[in-house]
């Protein structure tokens, strides 16, 4: 099971594998108090997209489908993580305000494709 959650909000038992999928730190987040177990900013965007996209909901579209082509460049990564979903819960970790639109929102549909190669051209 895959779930997201915004790294302000309290930790709980019941996130599972906690994974911070953002390339920076969070803002005013304390690295010993955010119980994080990995982060993993290589499936984070990059940062000419990030920059492009600026969380501007117009954009999403677009974004998502520029964002699904580069993690396709990170399977084994995507791979292991789904294996972990498969064995335990696990929580994406995000530091956006707008919940609906941002990069873990696509992490989360990406991971639940069926694996194919037309993967990063769905949008």
């Amino acid at each position: 099971m895959i779930e997201i959650k915004r790294i302000y909000d309290p930790p709980s038992p019941s996130d599972g594998l906690r994974i911070l999928v953002d390339r920076l730190w969070p803002r005013g987040v304390r690295k010993d108090e955010a119980l994080v177990d990995e982060w993993l900013k290589e499936l984070a965007p990059s940062d000419e997209l990030r920059k492009w996209f600026g969380h501007d909901p117009a954009k999403w579209e677009e974004f998502r489908g520029r964002y699904r082509r580069e993690l396709a460049a990170h399977r084994e990564i995507l791979d292991r993580l789904k294996r972990d979903a498969e064995r335990e819960k696990v929580t994406l970790l995000f530091a956006a305000k707008d919940a609906e639109h941002n990069n873990a929102v696509v992490l989360k549909e990406f991971l639940s494709l069926p694996q194919r190669h037309g993967d990063a051209e769905e949008t």
